[in-house]
């Protein structure tokens, strides 16, 4: 394989590369060479100044469910008012349907959004949306996969899932951490196929076999299952030198279990339970916050899940 001779000529390579890497099941050496080849010349870490990263994930509830009291129009000012408590910086929606993305695009303005309809890959579903802010990141490039085994194929359902499955991502420039580069994913695991959730946690963990330990990585979602199940071993369990594994950053900063750890809340103030939702990240990264948001006013919930946060530094 030719080397490009000059850094712009490499970096071009590299992104091309990372992008074949990413939309389909390439040569894990050739997308690692150049994922090297494509980081910025003279970076090795942070500085110390460099603002820590605010990532949030936030099953919105699809505005069209029959909720009555809590349908969309009463309680969207509140999914606003508390993303903008948050103020995060990477910012991962479930569930949203087209009218929600455009209502959220509206509300966040410093936000560029990223995302596409899961039953088409256009408009028609629900969205894995991506929310970004626009003076701290740089789009590098950004794409879409189904949790299905024809991945490329918008619409797609395999194993035992009962509704298409699909992940967004984004590669990213922070411009505050002296041009280092990550990707952000976004993604939403089947409510009802066992297996259909595990294999789809296979399916992310080859993924970003193919862009780890080079690129580093954050993903956020509503898995519709615990720790205890298998999809969260398959993403986070490993060998504590296996750099292709994921951190939960919820369970670094709160490494003892409690029974008040619910993030599905079903328009109720629950607490007692297990989190479905989670923000995790590679190595490149340590979470020194982390919370379940149980925002609500005088008793009405944004969503019937929680958002989850994260406040993670560089290494």
């Amino acid at each position: 394989m030719n080397t490009p001779a000059s850094p712009r000529g490499r970096a071009r390579a590299g992104y091309s590369e990372f992008r074949q890497a990413f939309r389909t099941v390439s040569s894990v050496a050739v997308g690692l060479l150049m994922l090297a080849s494509a980081a910025p010349a003279g970076v090795v870490a942070a500085e110390s100044s460099t603002p820590a990263l605010r990532v949030m994930s936030f099953n919105i509830r699809y505005g069209t469910a029959s909720d009555g009291e809590n349908s969309w129009p009463l309680r969207r000012d509140l999914v606003v008012r508390t993303i903008g408590a948050f103020k995060p910086d990477l910012l991962g929606v479930q569930e949203a349907l087209t009218f929600q993305c455009e209502f959220l695009q509206q509300h966040l303005p410093d936000f560029a959004f990223h995302g596409v309809g899961r039953d088409d890959g256009r408009q028609a579903g629900e969205y894995c949306g991506i929310f970004y802010r626009k003076d701290r990141f740089e789009l590098v490039d950004a794409g879409h996969f189904w949790l299905s085994e024809t991945p490329s194929t918008p619409g797609s359902v395999s194993w035992d899932s009962s509704l298409t499955r699909m992940l967004s991502w984004v590669a990213l420039r922070d411009r505050r951490a002296g041009g280092r580069e990550l990707v952000y994913a976004n993604t939403h695991f089947d409510h009802r196929g066992r297996q259909a959730r595990l294999e789809s946690a296979r399916l992310i963990r080859r993924r970003a076999a193919e862009v780890l330990p080079e690129m580093p990585a954050i993903l956020t979602g509503d898995f519709n299952t615990t720790e205890d199940g298998e999809p969260y071993a398959a993403l986070v369990r490993g060998d504590t030198g296996d750099r292709t594994r994921l951190i939960d950053a919820y369970r670094t900063v709160h490494a003892e279990r409690r029974a008040d750890e619910a993030s599905f809340n079903g328009w109720k103030l629950v607490e007692e339970g297990s989190r479905i939702d989670w923000i995790l990240h590679s190595d490149h990264l340590t979470a020194v916050e982390a919370a379940i948001d149980r925002t609500n006013d005088a008793g009405r919930f944004p969503s019937d899940h929680y958002p989850v946060e994260a406040v993670l530094e560089w290494r």
